[in-house]
């Protein structure tokens, strides 16, 4: 699903990534580890085109994609890309608070012009499946935390892509939220096969994925 090779980020001169490789299969649940300042959330906004790699024709990078490179793609490419192959979940629920959950669910279906009726269709299903249905009609701080981040998840999915990159998701949630949202990754995956990428310091999230990769110095180690 990804293939990412010899990935440098540099920030002045502070150099992050350090030459990373990593490969990702089609419907895997991956957990990225390790200390503050390892690089994670700054490999996971390359992966998912947020950012973009330092000097990728001088250090040979590849960004692979289900087979599409999109290491040199340009803005407006990337957002298309991005819109229709990527979905995020991030530790704050990033949801507009003068909408709806619905609304909110619904957002990447306009931009991407998609079908009303049929997105309408996949968003009432995926609010079934998140068990928030009595919820489409509330705004964000009508919702508790753990019904606002699976709301997230709901936009993340809406446009079926092919991946989910998830930085710290359970990081503002209590206990009993955090293993649900766990358990909800896996469910998703095994009804949908999404590929989960899960930047986490959960260690108990972390040890139940398929694949826990340790970041240390801007490096995978393990």
């Amino acid at each position: 699903m990804i293939r990412a090779r010899n990935i440098h980020k540099s920030y002045g001169d502070l150099e992050v990534l350090k030459g990373v490789d990593i490969h990702i299969q089609e419907g895997e649940v991956v957990s990225i580890v390790g200390e503050s300042g390892a690089g994670k959330s700054t490999l996971l906004q390359i992966l998912g085109t947020l950012d973009l790699p330092t000097n990728p024709k001088a250090f040979d990078t590849h960004l692979i994609l289900d087979g599409q490179s999109f290491v040199n793609m340009k803005d407006n490419e990337l957002s298309k890309f991005r819109n229709k192959n990527i979905g995020f979940v991030f530790q704050y629920h990033q949801l507009l608070p003068e909408f709806t959950a619905l609304e909110n669910v619904m957002l990447p279906t306009k931009i991407s012009g998609r079908n009303e009726k049929d997105s309408l269709e996949k968003a009432f299903s995926l609010f079934e499946d998140l068990n928030i249905a009595h919820r489409l009609h509330h705004k964000p701080n009508e919702m508790s935390g753990g019904e606002a981040q699976r709301t997230a998840v709901a936009r993340a999915l809406i446009n079926s892509p092919k991946i989910i990159f998830a930085d710290e998701p359970t990081g503002n949630l209590d206990s009993k939220n955090a293993d649900d949202l766990h358990r909800l990754f896996f469910d998703l995956r095994d009804k949908y096969n999404q590929t989960f990428v899960i930047v986490t310091h959960n260690t108990l999230l972390a040890d139940t994925t398929d694949r826990k990769l340790v970041m240390k110095d801007g490096q995978i180690i393990s």
